[in-house]
């Protein structure tokens, strides 16, 4: 019986679906160990135990839509990481600064996760065919911020700073902490993470 068989609703059946996920998995790893030019479907193949690259083209149309499923991957378990922890927050501040270190510890959780998101992005950013997903993660998380200090702006607890230009601030500050991280290897990423929760909070501070 074929590997892939389609199930009577059209969808993907579990058999399926789980070895899409084993190449994602495969994929994500390798990319951290390689780099995103270094990777390809003959390394991703060998990780995953695959016995040959015709077993990923069966399951994915090509790279594109495989580093699709990657970078979806890995941002869907960032949301699910450090979602939570912000919504359980009571105020402003304070989900500001849990969005602050959740983004760090996550790095410091699934460090392969965070480096080959880094490596995707940095690799293709000249060929103007990032994924998709990256770009629409990148948009998110500033809007996500921008949400949090206007509202936090209303409720007084931040001062009257520009929610936007604080947004790209405070999102640039994590990712080059990323970078900081790839070429410092040991660096304490939820060390850092407080550290930048405080020197933000310093800086939307009412009456600072």
């Amino acid at each position: 019986m074929s590997e892939k068989r389609v199930s009577q609703n059209g969808g993907r059946t579990f058999t399926e679906e789980a070895r899409r996920a084993q190449i994602v998995r495969a994929a994500i790893d390798t990319v951290a160990e390689h780099g995103y030019p270094n990777t390809s479907f003959s390394k991703i193949a060998q990780r995953a135990g695959l016995s040959s690259t015709g077993m990923i083209s069966y399951y994915f149309a090509g790279k594109a839509e495989l580093f699709d499923e990657v970078v979806s991957t890995v941002l869907r378990a960032a949301e699910e990481f450090v979602g939570p922890r912000i919504q359980h927050e009571p105020t402003y501040r304070a989900k500001l600064r849990a969005y602050i270190e959740s983004n760090l510890a996550f790095m410091a959780k699934y460090p392969g996760h965070t480096l080959a998101l880094a490596e995707i992005v940095i690799g293709t950013r000249d060929r103007e065919n990032v994924p998709v997903g990256a770009i629409n993660h990148a948009t998110a998380s500033i809007d996500t911020l921008v949400d949090c200090l206007d509202k936090g702006l209303d409720a007084g607890e931040f001062a009257d700073v520009e929610p936007r230009v604080m947004a790209v601030a405070i999102r640039g500050a994590i990712d080059n902490t990323l970078r900081h991280h790839m070429l410092t290897p040991g660096v304490d990423l939820e060390s850092y993470g407080s550290k930048l929760a405080d020197l933000f909070d310093r800086a939307t501070r009412a009456g600072s």
